[in-house]
């Protein structure tokens, strides 16, 4: 059994990703599933008490971003990490396909909308980044969906340049005022997702997360690639760090995100609690009333 060890999957602009060296697998950090659901339920705990001391400091926010292919497992990934936290601190938003009103707003005004307060840890199940990568594989919907001015699609390698360069100075901005981000590609091999959704199709159960179009975006897996691999490179930093997490165990890739929650909120300045012992005096005095009325 392997340690938590999770640098090596840290990428804040030291070195670069190369997609097809990343692993998508690990030697496995847990015994058995009864040590699998132990470690989760301590992970759980201890990512609930910093997210309570973060909300008594009340100083701080954390942006949780999920990027990954279809059945790499963002949303279980999500419910198991975080079961046990305390609702009240924790914001979960799935970015589907832009409404319209959306499209009738720049590329980042609906993940504005839903940012999340200090003290709390706001959840992106896909984000902001799906507007330079799926626009990436597939450039005509910012020519006939995004309303774009005529002028700003002349050039999509430009396009795409800005669009990073606004996303780092987005995420830079959050930071500077207290809120750290932190993102998550679910690395998953092609041969894992084929197997996963073959299981959707299968399984009657399943057959409502079954969407026809993965099959079709499969076709495009390698631009998919080449399209993670220049977004992690491109807005990858110190403050902002992107972690490519091996996806085809997803035990393993539950214990390894929520490993990285944790370590990240330890390395925030956040005080803890200290007793106010004028205040415990104060409040013992009604105690008597409580009990009396």
């Amino acid at each position: 059994m392997k340690e938590f060890e999770t640098n090596r999957f840290r990428y804040d602009g030291d070195k670069s990703l190369k997609i097809k060296k990343a692993p998508t697998k690990v030697d496995d950090l847990y015994e058995d599933d009864t040590h699998y659901e132990a470690l989760l339920r301590q992970q759980a705990a201890e990512i609930d008490k910093w997210q309570e001391r973060m909300y008594s400091h009340n100083r701080y926010g954390l942006v949780v971003v999920f990027q990954a292919l279809d059945a790499a497992g963002k949303d279980g990934t999500i419910q198991h990490v975080f079961t046990g936290t305390n609702p009240a601190g924790v914001r979960v938003y799935s970015f589907k396909r832009p409404t319209e009103q959306e499209l009738d707003h720049d590329f980042l005004w609906r993940s504005w909308r839903e940012l999340p307060e200090r003290g709390t840890i706001g959840i992106f199940n896909r984000s902001y980044y799906e507007e330079v990568l799926v626009t990436k594989v597939h450039p005509e919907i910012l020519t006939d969906s995004q309303r774009l001015p005529e002028k700003a699609t002349e050039d999509l390698d430009k396009l795409f340049k800005q669009r990073f360069d606004i996303i780092r100075d987005m995420e830079k901005y959050l930071y500077q005022n207290g809120f750290l981000t932190i993102k998550f590609y679910l690395h998953v091999s092609k041969k894992e997702q084929a197997d996963r959704l073959i299981a959707r199709i299968e399984d009657p159960d399943k057959n409502w997360k079954f969407e026809e179009g993965d099959v079709k975006e499969r076709e495009f897996w390698d631009e998919y690639q080449d399209a993670y691999e220049t977004c992690v490179n491109e807005t990858a930093t110190k403050n902002a760090p992107w972690y490519v997490i091996p996806a085809d165990d997803k035990k393993n890739m539950r214990l390894l995100v929520g490993r990285v929650i944790i370590d990240e909120l330890k390395k925030l300045p956040i005080a803890e609690p200290k007793p106010d012992d004028d205040r415990f005096k104060e409040l013992q005095k009604l105690i008597p009333v409580i009990r009396g009325q």
